[in-house]
């Protein structure tokens, strides 16, 4: 920008700073002209800075052939059209015992002073290595879909409604539901591949995907597993969920 920002040999020269050294994440291709430049601080004292860059677009869109459809999953994260779940570790969950006691540590310390400024920034560490786990794990699993799948099929949940909710709060925000359809967004559309929504009241956990019947006693979330009155098809409630939303994603789609 105008000379005064530039990117070389693992140095970033900031105006009035000058030459910061900096632990470069990927290589930036030749042709890609640097825009802006936004360096931030996080509670635990690391700096981080966020280039943008300007390139030609020429993503190639590809024909849509392997679908999957995901359920939201408040344990899991998603169950799939294909019946497999991530395994995924509640990382928040399984730091909340520490992370209560050095919080709690933190309270009783006197304010100003030389240790509780040491207390604070190793809660606020704890708090950054939960956030950092969080975000590799979903960046890997968001990886393996794309590369895996042309179209994927999510409902279009409202989170925030969630996380406010008293039996949901703390699930949903150590799920990540929202910033893992995001990376899987991104990653999709750089392929020339797509994230499909379905509205959010389609009954996907009350219709059959066999023979289409609505069982309008699924409505109870404690009925995991149930046997179609109409086919006879046993169900389990969330793989059958994910097969209803990847069937709507294909008829959008195509529609």
């Amino acid at each position: 920008i105008n000379g005064n920002i530039t990117l070389s040999n693992g140095y970033l020269r900031l105006p009035k700073i000058g030459q910061v050294r900096l632990k470069q994440h990927r290589i930036i291709p030749d042709e890609y002209r640097l825009k802006s430049v936004t360096v931030s601080q996080t509670p635990s004292g690391k700096y981080y800075a966020s280039i943008l860059f300007e390139y030609e677009d020429q993503v190639q869109e590809k024909e849509l052939q392997k679908f999957l459809g995901l359920d939201f999953s408040m344990h899991e994260l998603y169950r799939d059209s294909n019946g497999k779940e991530p395994a995924y570790p509640g990382y928040y969950r399984n730091a909340e015992k520490k992370l209560a006691r050095e919080q709690r540590k933190l309270s009783k310390m006197q304010k100003g002073s030389n240790n509780r400024n040491k207390q604070r920034l190793k809660v606020a560490k704890l708090h950054e290595k939960v956030s950092n786990q969080r975000k590799d794990f979903l960046h890997k699993q968001s990886r393996q879909i794309t590369n895996a799948y042309d179209c994927v099929c999510i409902e279009d949940l409202d989170m925030k409604a969630m996380s406010r909710s008293l039996n949901f709060g703390k699930s949903v925000s150590d799920n990540g539901w929202g910033m893992f359809t995001t990376f899987l967004r991104y990653k999709l559309e750089e392929q020339g591949k797509k994230l499909v929504k379905v509205g959010r009241f389609f009954a996907s956990s009350q219709t059959c995907s066999v023979c289409g019947y609505k069982n309008a006693k699924t409505k109870n979330l404690a009925l995991r597993e149930w046997d179609c009155p109409q086919c006879g098809t046993h169900h389990d409630r969330d793989v059958n969920a994910a097969v209803n939303i990847r069937n709507e994603g294909m008829r959008l789609v195509n529609a």
